[in-house]
C-alpha cells in the first residue's frame, strides 16, 4: 500500500483509509498512508492551471451537489486526498490539506486551515481564521485532532499534533502546541507537554510568570509568557458561545 500512491489518495478521498486511526482510545499515525503521501510528492511535477503552479497528481478537489458538500464561492480550496463528508459547509477563503479527514456538520469558516492528515471530527466548528496545523514529517507523530462536537474560537492556533477530545471549547485566540502549558485550573493540575485537552473542557488563554532563575530581569521587568487555562468543564445542558461569553467578559 505504501508505493500505490494513487490508490491511497483515493481511498483517503472516500474515508477508505485515514492517515490516523483511534487504536484503544489512542490516537496514532497511519505510517503506510502518510509514506504515500510523501511519495505522491515526489513523482509529481509541476504543472501550470488556472494560474497556479502545482504537483500534477495532488491538484484541488472538485465537488458536485451529490456529494453533500457546501462548497461557498472565494477561494476556498480543498486538495487531493482529502476527505469531506458530507453536510460540512466551507466559508471562503479556507484550505483544507492532503491526507485531512472532515466528517459531516462540520463548519469550516472564513480563513480556516485544516492542514495536512489533521482529524476534524462530526459537529466541529472551526471559526474564522482557525489554524489547524499539519503534520506529515516525521512519519510516526500523530497529526492535530479535534474530535466530535468541539468548539474551537477565532484566531486559534493548534500545531505539533496537540489532541482535541469531544465537546472541549477553545477560546477564541487560544495557541495550543507542546511548548504551551495548559493550567487544569479545575482539577488543579498541569497538563503533561502534548496531553489531549479533556473532554469537555473549557480552554482560554492565559499568562504565567516568566522563570526568574532562568530570566531574572524577565522577572524584574514583570513580564509574562503565554499559557492556556482550563476553567471550567461542560455539562450535558451547557452550550459553547454560552460558556465563553460567561469566562471572556
Amino acid at each position: 500500500m505504501g508505493s500505490n500512491w494513487e490508490e491511497v489518495l483515493n481511498k483517503l478521498e472516500t474515508a477508505e483509509l485515514r492517515s490516523a486511526v483511534k487504536i484503544d482510545g489512542v490516537w496514532q499515525a497511519n505510517t503506510n498512508v502518510k509514506k504515500a503521501i510523501l511519495e505522491a510528492f515526489k513523482a509529481g511535477e509541476n504543472i501550470e492551471a488556472n494560474g497556479f503552479v502545482d504537483k500534477h497528481n495532488i491538484m484541488p478537489r472538485n465537488f458536485t451537489v451529490s456529494d453533500g458538500v457546501r462548497v461557498v464561492p472565494g477561494g476556498t480550496s480543498v486538495r487531493r486526498g482529502a476527505y469531506v463528508a458530507s453536510g460540512v459547509i466551507i466559508m471562503p477563503p479556507a484550505y483544507i490539506n492532503i491526507g485531512a479527514y472532515v466528517d459531516s456538520g462540520t463548519m469550516i469558516d472564513s480563513h480556516a486551515l485544516v492542514g495536512s492528515c489533521a482529524q476534524i471530527g462530526k459537529n466541529v466548528h472551526l471559526s474564522a481564521g482557525v489554524q489547524i496545523g499539519g503534520v506529515l514529517e516525521p512519519i510516526g507523530l500523530a497529526p492535530v485532532i479535534i474530535e466530535d462536537d468541539a468548539f474551537i474560537g477565532a484566531g486559534s492556533v493548534i500545531v505539533e499534533g496537540i489532541q482535541v477530545l469531544k465537546r472541549a471549547v477553545i477560546a477564541p485566540g487560544v495557541i495550543l502546541s507542546r511548548g504551551v502549558p495548559v493550567y487544569d485550573c479545575v482539577n488543579e493540575r498541569l497538563l503533561e507537554p502534548g496531553q489531549p485537552i479533556p473532554e469537555n473542557a473549557v480552554v482560554v488563554p492565559g499568562n504565567r510568570p516568566v522563570n526568574a532563575t532562568k530570566l531574572p530581569w524577565a522577572k524584574e521587568m514583570g513580564l509574562t509568557m503565554n499559557c492556556a487555562l482550563i476553567v471550567k468543564y461542560r455539562d450535558e445542558k451547557s452550550e459553547a458561545s454560552l460558556e465563553l461569553e460567561q469566562f471572556l467578559r
